[in-house]
């Protein structure tokens, strides 16, 4: 049997915990949820104090960290007043990646899209 792969956006945690659930009922072989977004993370973490030498790591301090809050605020979706447009998965900052047999393949993708995923 070969493996497939599949990667699919969902706009919650709930709906792609909802398919992963089902997909243990068909035994895929590996399954996992994400979630990402544009910039990456934010700025320093709360609770960072340099001086004590509580930090997470050495990255959550350099400066090009720093930046990734001032992008995300001058994003268009910030403001609320954007749907985001076409492009893209608007709106599905959840990854659902599932490895699988070939053979259930089509089983899963039709699980997937009923749930509201978009692969």
């Amino acid at each position: 049997m070969s493996e497939r792969y599949i990667l699919a956006y969902f706009k919650s945690p709930e709906e792609a915990e909802g398919v992963s659930r089902k997909l243990q009922a068909l035994r895929v072989i590996e399954q996992s949820i994400d979630r990402f977004s544009r910039y990456g993370e934010t700025g320093l973490k709360s609770g960072v104090n340099p001086v004590t030498g509580n930090i997470a790591s050495m990255a959550s301090m350099t400066a090009e960290r720093a930046h990734t809050g001032i992008l995300a605020a001058a994003d268009t979706s910030a403001s609320g007043m954007s749907h985001g447009g076409d492009g893209g998965p608007t709106g599905r900052n959840i990854l659902l990646t599932v490895i699988l047999n070939s053979d259930s393949y089509d089983q899963v993708l039709g699980l997937i899209e009923e749930a509201g995923g978009m692969i």
